[in-house]
């Protein structure tokens, strides 16, 4: 007798139909969520678009924009249930993959100083902070800053 183990996670390309889903994350998550849109806006300009699967659909996501020699990660996010599990480093090096066999030499985001769990993420995988910001993000006080981080590929 034989198993065959199935991942806990795997990677394939969004479209649109995981839209719902994705929302339904994105805006459990943040206070100034990306809007649908945003999302339809970036499959339909060619960006590097990627759910991550759990055993009943979506569980995560990036959008990725890549040109000029270098990557520009938008949107990372793994929804809160399943947080802590090491799914966003996963993703994270699905990314760095994409990017790397792009062709492209560095990834660049941005993250909220007050994002710690996204910037220790970053850190542990090499990220270094190359700028910041200014009043980048919306916040009920105005506006935040954004930690501008760069990882050489």
């Amino acid at each position: 007798m034989s198993a065959v183990l199935k991942p806990e996670s795997w990677f394939r390309p969004l479209v649109e139909s995981d839209l719902e889903s994705v929302m339904a994350i994105e805006c459990d998550l943040y206070e100034y969520p990306w809007t649908f849109g945003n999302f339809r806006d970036s499959l339909n300009a060619g960006y590097s678009c990627w759910a991550m699967l759990g055993e009943h659909g979506p569980i995560g996501y990036a959008v990725l924009m890549l040109g000029a020699g270098e990557a520009h990660l938008l949107n990372l996010s793994i929804e809160r249930d399943v947080q802590r599990r090491g799914h966003g480093t996963r993703l994270l090096h699905h990314l760095i993959g994409v990017t790397r066999r792009y062709g492209a030499t560095r990834l660049l985001l941005e993250v909220r100083p007050s994002n710690l769990s996204g910037r220790t993420l970053y850190a542990r995988n090499g990220f270094v902070e190359v700028g910041r910001r200014r009043g980048y993000y919306p916040a009920r006080s105005g506006r935040e800053d954004a930690i501008v981080l760069s990882l050489a590929i």
